[in-house]
């Protein structure tokens, strides 16, 4: 596969709202991105386990303590934005996907492997 296959562009860093999701299809899955205040930027899969519905990007962006989190708009479960593990139950987790600014575009790449603690 090619690098330019790898990286799916998604949009302008300024397009993003500051803790807001956004979605986007990126190598056929659906998937919510999220710009932090640190100009951050966070690509998860947008469907939320536990409402079985694909609504992550319309969650409210937060932090406890040092971690970046969105909490679904449904059942207000909180999902880790660096790793997708889910703050109330720590047996649950969503995909992360790999993410660069190159000249102020927003790329996303594959899906990350799951660390040994999700």
């Amino acid at each position: 596969m090619s690098q330019t296959e790898e990286w799916q562009q998604v949009c302008r860093m300024a397009e993003l709202e500051v803790e807001r999701g956004a979605t986007a299809l990126v190598h056929g899955q659906a998937l919510a991105i999220f710009r932090t205040h640190g100009d951050e930027v966070f690509a998860l899969g947008n469907y939320d386990p536990f409402a079985k519905a694909s609504v992550l990007a319309r969650g409210i962006v937060g932090s406890r303590g040092d971690i970046p989190f969105v909490a679904s708009p449904m059942h207000k479960h909180g999902f880790d934005l660096r790793t997708g593990q889910c703050l109330d139950d720590p047996g649950v987790h969503v995909p992360v996907y790999a993410v660069k600014i190159v000249d102020g575009v927003v790329l996303v790449g594959h899906r990350k492997a799951a660390t040994a603690d999700a």
